[in-house]
């Protein structure tokens, strides 16, 4: 295709996880842009290759975070960074998704080799990137738990749960899951004014001379954030189209997606550290540096711990509707 002379803008790599970076790379040593899905890469050795592809080339690279463009986690943005909640204390990001049994039996699912993990890397994958981009940062140090409860039939986990702390002091929980009925997602940030989240919430203290809270809440100020929440506007377009827009518009006006290289990047970082604390029983810290053995995805390899063997492999299943999040 790349050597057709057909006239290509972008090639959107739809791929498993493992040849994410290979297609990307080629795409971009033949002058094409590319969006990437996610995850962008196996490991940050990929990621940094891709990266410098992308500027050798002079060409644009996109990560897809579809969530970006959802009107709740746009506003939620807004709303974090106006500072009206005043600063981000804690942070709670649930990543609930339910995956029957069979879904590990597709040919690359439930492999290190092909999938690259599990839920925390490929479900969570979008809400890592929503606490990256609503923090501003990554945090300095993580811990984290792997296991494997209800599919016999992978090698990687099915959840996790993890605890970013950050340089301010503050904190982070992450919950990635394909064990969870009903796959209500979303986040919650527990600042120092009041409580906001997507699905749209807000709560707000005000304290007795006790120190308890006052029954109600801090009216006034709860009246202040819910307005300035609904006099934000709706985004144009939201989920895919709404990136790809955004893409589009960038290439067009030759200016940088919302969404760069650098963004995923920063999330397969989150999800690394997650992963090395998680196999390792200890608290990793940030950055991870280029001699690090997890820097690398045959180190990865490595170290991955293979919660059970792959015992049924299919081609492919009969189409049928795929879930992408419920956030209601």
């Amino acid at each position: 295709m790349l050597e057709s002379n057909l006239t290509i803008d972008v090639v959107h790599v739809c791929t498993p996880p493992y040849v994410h970076a290979e297609i990307a790379i080629n795409s971009m040593n033949a002058g094409k842009n590319v969006i990437v899905e996610k995850p962008m890469a196996t490991c940050l050795a990929e990621c940094d290759e891709m990266l410098k592809a992308e500027k050798r080339n002079k060409v644009v690279m996109s990560c897809i975070s579809q969530n970006r463009f959802r009107n709740s986690i746009h506003k939620l943005k807004k709303v974090a960074d106006s500072g009206v909640a005043g600063k981000i204390c804690c942070a709670h990001v649930n990543s609930y998704w339910w995956r029957g049994h069979c879904y590990y039996d597709l040919w690359w699912r439930g492999l290190w080799e092909k999938e690259g993990g599990g839920p925390t890397l490929n479900h969570a994958v979008h809400h890592i990137d929503m606490i990256n981009w609503i923090e501003g940062s990554l945090p300095d140090e993580v811990i984290s738990m792997l296991t494997n409860v209800m599919h016999d039939n992978s090698e990687v986990e099915d959840l996790s749960m993890a605890l970013l702390r950050y340089q301010d002091g503050s904190m982070a929980q992450v919950t990635s899951s394909v064990v969870h009925h009903g796959e209500e997602q979303g986040i919650e940030l527990q600042c120092s004014n009041a409580k906001i989240a997507a699905p749209w919430d807000i709560k707000a203290e005000v304290t007795k001379l006790n120190g308890f809270p006052v029954q109600g809440g801090n009216k006034e100020l709860i009246d202040k954030i819910t307005e300035f929440y609904q006099s934000i506007p709706d985004l144009k377009y939201e989920g895919h189209t709404g990136q790809i827009d955004n893409v589009l518009t960038a290439l067009e006006n030759e200016t940088r997606p919302m969404v760069t290289g650098i963004d995923g990047r920063k999330t397969i970082e989150l999800i690394t550290a997650i992963y090395k604390a998680g196999f390792r029983k200890e608290v990793v810290k940030l950055p991870l540096a280029k001699d690090d053995e997890y820097y690398t995805f045959n180190g990865f390899l490595k170290n991955a711990v293979h919660f059970y063997k792959k015992s049924t492999t299919i081609e492919n299943f009969a189409a049928d509707e795929i879930t992408v999040g419920n956030y209601k």
